[in-house]
Formats: structure tokens, sequence, C-alpha cells
């Protein structure tokens, strides 16, 4: 199967396009699709690794449980591919109403997603978000906008 560069790119933004909408919906089984079952997760809080799909989703409830509504944000993606692996980075942010009715802007991280064609589908097998961190003061710096 020959694939054009171009082809692939616009396959995997429109994949990190479903992963958004999986978020906004809840959809756990929807999100499910999109990951590899070997799939390993960086993610902002503990542990420092999340293996396995079912962690990866699990990670994801955790998230919806304190959320009514979830919006997610992808701001300055970039996309590297060639026909079997792929990668993307940019900023990402989780937002919306809490279950009490109390509206929080979330944070906006450093996010990147690495790619696999398995079977034929692009699947994310890798995933990591992150914080910056300022060393003198000793805590994230959680209030930057790209």
């Amino acid at each position: 199967m020959t694939v054009h560069k171009g082809q692939t790119m616009d396959a995997i933004a429109q994949h990190i396009k479903r992963i958004v909408e999986g978020i906004e919906a809840k959809d756990l089984d929807g999100l499910r699709q999109l990951y590899s079952d070997d799939v390993v997760s960086f993610d902002v809080e503990p542990p420092l690794r999340h293996a396995g799909i079912e962690a990866k989703l699990a990670n994801w409830a955790k998230a919806f449980a304190f959320f009514q509504d979830v919006r997610y944000e992808v701001r300055d993606l970039a996309v590297t591919a060639d026909e079997n692996v792929a990668f993307a980075h940019g900023f990402g942010r989780l937002h919306g109403t809490l279950k009490n009715g109390v509206p929080v802007a979330g944070m906006w991280v450093r996010a990147t997603f690495c790619f696999r064609r398995i079977g034929g589908h692009w699947l994310v097998t890798h995933d990591q978000v992150s914080v910056p961190f300022d060393v003198a003061a000793g805590a994230a710096v959680t209030g930057l906008e790209p």
C-alpha cells in the first residue's frame, strides 16, 4: 500500500480530532478504539507510567468523574510521519464545568502523541503530557498559554 506523506499527516490530525471528540463525549469505548492495547502514557498525575489500555482508560474515567461537561482544546499541532510511524506534538487544555456547576479554565500542557500503523489502522502507542517546572521555586508553572 502506497501512502502519501500528506495523507498520513492528515490521518494523524484526524485521529487526534477523534480523541478530542471522545474526550468531550466522555466516550471510553470510542477512546479505546484509538489507542493500542499496549499504550504507555506519561500523564501529569502519578504514577510515572500508565501502561496498557485499561490504565489509560481508567485515567480518563477518573478525569471524567469530576466534570459535568468537558472540553479539550489542541493548539499548535505539528505532525511528522512516514508510512508506519508518526508523532505529533502541541499544546492541550482540558476544561469545562465541574459536577457542582463551577466552571474551570484548566491549564495548558505540552502534549506528544506517538502512533504506529497496526493492522492498517493508526493507533496511539505512547502519549505524554507535561507541565513546565520552575526549578528554583520547586513548583509547576501552570499559568502559561501558547
